[in-house]
């Protein structure tokens, strides 16, 4: 009946996908260079890169007919058919042709090729936003926020708001964490507050809320990744809508507020 739960069969798509691929541990090996380069802390382009090659070099050994046949080249040689198969999935997606119209439209992906959309728009998002900074705009909307915080609740507060603000106003998030992150950073040093608590707020703040927002380049990012439209999501993202109001809730109770290891000599009623 209409409303009533209905538990998910999955089996009639694992049969498939088992008839289709030859599924071994061995598969997670890529996923697992990813996970160790992640917790040796390299930086994320080696991290995402190497992963990648890691994956086109277990398509080649695991399945390289099936390799040559994606790159449709009979003219050339294994080797470069090779080459051509792993390329051509990398950067324009893999399409599944297994037959199976939920197991084709699971793996079929666009590669490089359909974040091109995304990528133009963070590039817009950018030039924007350091426009926005240039022209002064954003430093005479916070600097009033800053010299307003007579308190730490205040102040991380309006660093709270000022990022979110900045999400919405630059459209980037990387520009939503660095400008007010300057911009605080005197206020915080002069308050006493250890830099861990700045950046905590910025993470609380800037780095959640981007993905609620439907023009700023991590919501296009999630929106087109998911295949879901950014406003209809907001409703579940009880990280990104919490988070902001724990971090000013600390602030004003003192839970949390770490005092830096060398205190500035000027108070806060120096800020300018």
């Amino acid at each position: 009946m209409l409303g009533e739960p209905h538990d998910y069969d999955a089996s009639e798509t694992s049969a498939g996908l088992r008839a289709a691929f030859d599924i071994s541990l061995a598969a997670f090996l890529p996923l697992l260079v990813v996970l160790v380069l992640a917790a040796l802390r390299y930086p994320p382009f080696v991290t995402i890169f190497l992963g990648a090659l890691a994956g086109a070099l277990y398509a080649v050994f695991a399945a390289p007919d099936r390799v040559i046949a994606f790159a449709n080249a009979p003219e050339l040689a294994a080797p470069f058919a090779l080459l051509k198969g792993v390329w051509s999935a990398l950067a324009t997606g893999y399409i599944s042709q297994t037959g199976e119209l939920g197991i084709d439209r699971l793996l079929s992906r666009g590669g490089m090729a359909s974040m091109l959309g995304t990528i133009w728009l963070i590039l817009v998002a950018l030039a924007f936003g350091g426009i926005v900074e240039k022209a002064g705009v954003i430093d005479k909307l916070f600097m009033p926020l800053i010299r307003a915080a007579k308190s730490t609740g205040a102040l991380v507060s309006s660093l709270v708001a000022a990022a979110c603000s900045t999400n919405i106003l630059a459209a980037d998030q990387y520009i939503a964490i660095v400008i007010p992150g300057r911009m605080f950073q005197k206020a915080f040093r002069q308050r006493g507050l250890s830099p861990l608590v700045l950046s905590r707020a910025i993470g609380d703040s800037a780095t959640v809320t981007s993905a609620l927002i439907p023009w700023n380049s991590c919501g296009a990012y999630m929106a087109a990744t998911l295949g879901v439209a950014t406003v209809s999501f907001p409703p579940f993202c009880f990280l990104n809508l919490l988070n902001p109001l724990i971090t000013m809730l600390f602030a004003f109770t003192g839970l949390r507020m770490l005092q830096s290891s060398h205190p500035s000599s000027t108070g806060a009623e120096d800020v300018n």
